[in-house]
């Protein structure tokens, strides 16, 4: 969900149990945003579990992963679809390869996914 609207959605929350309830309101409602927000933490913490758990850098086909990702994905949208943490080249990119060899390389600008290239095993590099 975009941040601004949770902001918004929270503020009405807020409003409208102050309104409607008094200071019950304004606690059933901070209640509410609360368990949305453990709710969140929850499946980040999931998703990072199972992403440290999976071999560093490796995903199923990087040739599905690179058709998969367009730019402006966040980061945890890409661990999803890799199920495992990237390889770090640089400051900003990162590696997933397959097991034949072909990878993904990805770069990210603030959390977000700014340009990426798919790198494939050649002939010579297979025989060698």
């Amino acid at each position: 969900m975009n941040a601004l609207i949770g902001t918004v959605l929270a503020v009405a929350a807020l409003l409208a149990g102050g309104a409607f309830f008094g200071w019950k309101g304004i606690v059933f409602a901070t209640t509410g945003i609360v368990f949305w927000l453990l709710l969140q933490m929850s499946r980040l913490m999931r998703l990072m579990q199972k992403a440290g758990a999976a071999p560093m850098g490796s995903v199923t086909s990087a040739v599905m992963l690179n058709s998969q990702l367009h730019e402006g994905m966040k980061l945890v949208e890409l661990l999803k679809l890799t199920g495992s943490l990237g390889q770090k080249q640089t400051a900003d990119t990162y590696v997933w390869r397959d097991a034949g060899g072909d990878a993904v390389e990805v770069v990210l600008k603030k959390g977000k996914l700014a340009e990426w290239r798919l790198l494939r095993v050649t002939a010579d590099d297979a025989t060698s």
